[in-house]
This record gives C-alpha cells, sequence and structure tokens, in this order.
C-alpha cells in the first residue's frame, strides 16, 4: 500500500483572499465559506501567506486597527511554509509539528492546488500520528 499524499489528502478548489483586498473583505469570504483561514495570493497568483481568523483577531481588532482599511498583504509574514502536492503523509505531520501550523498550503511547483487541514490529516491517519501531531501543536 503505498502513503497517501498531500494531493490525496487535501481539500482541492482553495478560495484566495487577494494582497490588496482588506482584511474586513478576507473575513466576510472566510464567513460565507465556512472556514477559519486563507491563502494569500498576489496579483502574480503566488502564495503570500495564509490569514487566519486569529489574525484578524489578534493583529487588527485587538489592536484597534479597522479592518475596512488594513491590507491582506500586511498581514502575510515571511515565506509561507507549505507542502509539496506529491509530499506523503509522513512529511505533512512533519512540517506541520515543526512550524506548528494546523494547515498547509499545497503547492505543485508555483501553484497553489489546495489546502491539507489538521482535520483532514485526522480523517486519514491512524489516531496515533494525529494524537501526536495535537500534543505538539499544543504545547510551546
Amino acid at each position: 500500500m503505498t502513503t497517501a499524499t498531500a494531493r490525496d489528502l487535501m481539500t482541492p478548489d482553495v478560495t484566495c483572499v487577494r494582497a490588496k483586498e482588506t482584511v474586513l473583505d478576507a473575513a466576510r469570504k472566510m464567513t460565507e465559506l465556512g472556514v477559519g483561514a486563507l491563502p494569500i495570493c498576489g496579483s502574480d497568483e503566488r502564495l503570500k501567506g495564509m490569514l487566519t481568523d486569529r489574525d484578524i483577531v489578534v493583529k487588527v481588532l485587538g489592536a484597534g486597527k479597522d479592518p475596512a482599511e488594513v491590507k491582506a498583504r500586511d498581514l502575510a509574514q515571511g515565506k509561507a511554509v507549505t507542502i509539496g502536492a506529491d509530499d506523503d503523509a509522513g512529511e505533512i505531520l512533519r512540517t506541520m509539528a515543526e512550524h506548528k501550523v494546523r494547515r498547509l498550503p499545497v503547492i505543485d511547483g508555483h501553484t497553489l492546488v489546495g489546502i491539507v487541514a489538521l482535520a483532514d490529516m485526522a480523517r486519514a491517519l491512524p489516531d496515533t500520528s494525529v494524537g501526536d501531531l495535537l500534543e505538539t501543536l499544543s504545547t510551546d
């Protein structure tokens, strides 16, 4: 039996928030889609980062900033942590644990093709692997 890859486990057809869109636009998209994070994509269609609902609350609302004025690109920090479409489940778990993230954009070449989330991993893998990852993500 072959090991599942990111392509097998991911949610395809990901909606991006554009770098120039406001955080308010992003929050509306999250609400419409029922998601807690969106990839930030530039006009060049390249991934610029990830924007989470927590980012909006802590870095915008909690800081007293106007979500209608702050741009998504303002919250993209450094190079986004990604996983290759053909990387296996073990690599996904290692990357999530190493970077303490619950969602990874899936890249094929330079193209964003999906998102693999902790929930996707939980459905596909033995409980012990996911449990170990949850423990890693929950500790500082």
